[in-house]
């Protein structure tokens, strides 16, 4: 955003402070280059960061069931098991206690049920936290909650017994000791190291009973939650019929859920439309096609509803009977705390080049691909100018003039200066580094200041790891979310031959997960891949180390790791064939049919030639006699038509500035974790949620890709393999700072930088769809909130 952009033609004071905070930490740019850093036109309209038809508690009727259509079964009933998945969340959140939860804006409140107070009551010498108990709040056995579960919490999840099969211990690891405080309802938690996202602990918060023992964390709570302590209870979980039932609780001490029963059901994105056709499902998240049938019988008059003139009475009677059940949903919109980005592989090729990655950034016209995604939908459509926030959120500042606006020249500007021309004349020149800024190819002439030459992302390791991932992209087909916890994994594995005798399973070495959104059935099936892997490598490793005693420890993990591998690999396929995933416990479980190992081609590569643009039709530029071709890949998927629309529109943004692409369409059980996670690309689109806590949670997204032991590459979630140590020192040093302010400044410096390093470009908050019974209230587009399952209900 420039000057003349903004309504007032002028920057507020606030704007020109933060940018002069940006540059007095030598973050980036001259000073001219940073005019934009942030701007007042981040605002979105309070409409569009929620819709749940919002109404009194007391206009809402007392019972009744809630049929809600869910991506999947839950792999499992843990938050912090590498399985955990979106309804894991869904179900976590309505009937265990969350101390924090997220309001629309992003920002973490306190929960009044659990918590009367909740503050850092000391900082010298060390951090202390100092929580009070509600009084009243009671697990559904009839115990209180006390600090005995907060210490239990603490000890399974702090990485110090590998006998815990953890996903992750963001936060658990600093701290240094919890313990009662002056009664039974206070908790004192003391940091080792200061934690500047304390709120995010002990949501949800599991009882002793779960948290207590390794046995009862591993396998306890993953097909059963027999205790819980929130509005609703866990009634059954039935793997046949793919469903799990929530009852309220009926020793709930808060406020009355106005339901008596939500049914959780399994639903696949392509057939959530045919469930609301014929009124068997409540409440679904759904696509833009699906959004559209349920907006047009709406709008029809249910006075017109009779046989069309002409037409025979009774022709047509399923179609009408569909249409007329489809008037009885209502589809809530609003901004999805989720952002798709166009990923750019820095790891070798053109792209390893970063003056190669910022021409291509700066030929993206990212206003007309918002406008694509978001303007039919009536939704605010400003790009996303921050990697970390999203727009409405406190403290979203627009970053992205760290990179530069829009300039076809300016970017062939670029090309040429790596060497890239249209004539094929270009050389490196003599003493050039490869991949180093060239002299007034960015802006003018950049300042690193602190940064070392070799953080330039200039030279890259060949070498892939098998990092898992997933993807909350199939845009429209993913399921609505609750993006403030708690936490799914999506780890790396860790380097080859490191599991020493008594080691926990690979899946609970892997590097700390994003704690957000989940994905879509595509990420989830290539996440339940790699948990797979990594249960079969700990089985591996233990039956060696049992040495055929089959009495011993060792091979009994074994066991119960070769069994955890079949079932997640059996769930997987289950999701990758459209059916309902089959989990532990829910049956057989038969072998794989086929490895999910990377390959190199899925479809036939296509060179774009964008028609009826004759602009693009520019000259390839060349190097050494040879064109710059991107291979661009993309989900082949019928829920994946919107990204491969904006990919088309990207490649022939590229085209304009002699940058050739490659569409590579390949199947959604593939693309992410065979692909973007395997590092296969030069080009891809996918999402990544947004979160309460970014100096935490996006750090591994953004955190300079480390070589492993056995010379692979680990990259935690940064798939674009671009990153630098002045990034991760910036994000460790906001995760340990207790002033806001001053944890808010350091969080856009590792913006402006991840910005300026051009891995990946944020293009547009996803949009957030969710068809709902008319007569239903407080449930819909969430957006950020965490929902209030004890205040959704059918209106009287």
């Amino acid at each position: 955003m420039t000057d003349h952009d903004h309504p007032s033609g002028r920057r507020s004071a606030g704007r020109r402070r933060r940018c002069a905070a940006l540059v007095a930490a030598g973050v980036l740019l001259p000073l001219p280059a940073l005019a934009g850093c942030s701007s007042d036109d981040r605002e979105v309209s309070a409409e569009a960061s929620q819709d749940i038809a919002p109404a009194p508690r007391g206009e809402l009727k007392d019972g009744g069931t809630l049929r809600w259509a869910v991506d999947a079964m839950p792999g499992t009933f843990n938050a912090f098991q590498a399985d955990a998945d979106a309804t894991t969340a869904r179900i976590t959140g309505a009937v265990l206690p969350s101390m924090f939860t997220v309001d629309a804006n992003g920002t973490a409140q306190r929960n009044a049920d659990y918590l009367d107070a909740a503050d850092v009551s000391a900082r010298d010498p060390k951090q202390v936290v100092t929580y009070k108990i509600n009084p009243k709040a009671r697990w559904s056995d009839g115990k209180p909650i006390t600090a005995a579960d907060f210490i239990a919490q603490w000890t399974a999840l702090r990485g110090k017994d590998n006998a815990f099969w953890t996903a992750r211990n963001a936060g658990y690891d600093r701290i240094g000791k919890v313990e009662q405080g002056a009664g039974a309802h206070e908790v004192k938690v003391t940091f080792a190291r200061p934690y500047a996202d304390w709120r995010s602990l002990f949501t949800p918060l599991y009882p002793q009973s779960v948290m207590g023992s390794p046995d009862a964390f591993n396998d306890g709570a993953r097909e059963r939650l027999p205790v819980g302590a929130g509005p609703f209870l866990v009634q059954k979980r039935d793997a046949d019929e793919g469903r799990v039932v929530l009852v309220r609780n009926p020793s709930w001490w808060g406020a009355r859920a106005k339901l008596q029963k939500i049914v959780l059901q399994a639903l696949p994105a392509e057939k959530r439309a045919a469930a609301l056709a014929d009124g068997s499902i409540d409440v679904a998240a759904v696509d833009q096609s699906a959004a559209k049938r349920v907006e047009a019988a709406g709008k029809r008059d249910a006075g017109n509803a009779g046989p069309r003139p002409g037409r025979a009475a009774g022709s047509g009677t399923k179609a009408a009977a569909g249409t007329t059940a489809l008037r009885r949903y209502v589809i809530h919109k609003a901004l999805e705390p989720a952002y798709t980005q166009l990923a750019l592989n820095g790891s070798s090729g053109p792209l390893a080049d970063d003056r190669v990655r910022r021409a291509v950034a700066r030929a993206i016209d990212r206003q007309a691909l918002a406008d694509t995604v978001l303007k039919p939908l009536d939704l605010p459509s400003k790009p996303l100018g921050s990697h970390l926030l999203m727009a409405g959120q406190p403290g979203y500042e627009d970053h992205s003039d760290a990179l530069g606006d829009q300039d076809a020249d300016a970017a062939k500007a670029l090309l040429a200066d790596a060497g890239w021309k249209p004539d094929g004349a270009g050389h490196q020149q003599a003493g050039e580094k490869a991949g180093a800024p060239a002299p007034g190819g960015w802006l003018g002439t950049r300042d690193y200041g602190d940064e070392d030459e070799d953080e330039r992302t200039d030279g890259r390791d060949d070498g892939y790891g098998d990092e898992g991932g997933y993807d909350p992209d199939a845009d429209g087909a993913a399921d609505g979310r609750n993006p403030g916890r708690p936490v799914p994994a999506q780890g790396a594995a860790p380097a080859k031959g490191d599991h020493g005798k008594g080691a926990r399973p690979a899946a609970a070495e892997a590097p700390l997960s994003f704690t957000g959104a989940v994905g879509s059935e595509v990420q989830q099936a290539a996440l339940l891949r790699q948990s797979a892997a990594f249960y079969k490598d700990a089985a591996a490793t233990e039956k060696d180390d049992a040495d055929g005693d089959t009495g011993s420890g060792a091979y009994a993990k074994y066991k119960r790791y070769k069994k955890r591998a079949a079932q997640a690999l059996s769930a997987a396929e289950r999701i990758e064939t459209g059916q309902a995933p089959d989990l532990p416990g829910s049956g057989g479980h038969p072998g794989p049919r086929h490895a999910a190992v990377p390959r190199p081609y899925d479809a036939p590569l296509a060179a774009v030639s964008p028609a009826g643009d004759k602009a693009a039709r520019v000259p390839a530029v060349k190097k050494d006699g040879k064109p710059l071709t991107l291979r661009f890949v993309l989900p082949d998927g019928a829920a994946s038509q919107q990204l491969r629309t904006v990919g088309s529109r990207i490649a022939a943004m590229l085209a304009k500035i002699g940058v050739q692409t490659s569409l590579q369409r390949v199947s959604d059980a593939s693309y992410f974790q065979d692909h973007v996670a395997a590092g296969d690309y030069d080009l891809a689109l996918y999402s990544w949620p947004g979160t309460a806590y970014p100096a935490t949670d996006a750090r591994p997204i953004y955190a300079k890709p480390q070589p492993a032991p056995d010379g692979s590459l680990t990259v935690e979630q940064n798939y674009t393999r671009v990153g630098t140590d002045h990034i991760d020192q910036l994000f460790d040093q906001a995760a340990s700072e207790l002033d806001e302010d001053a944890a808010r400044t350091l969080v856009e410096q590792a913006d402006a930088r991840i910005w300026a390093a051009a891995g990946s470009i944020p293009l547009y908050q996803r949009p957030e769809l969710v068809a709902t019974k008319k007569s239903l209230a407080n449930v819909g587009a969430f957006g950020f909130a965490t929902p209030r399952f004890q205040d959704i209900g059918y209106q009287k």
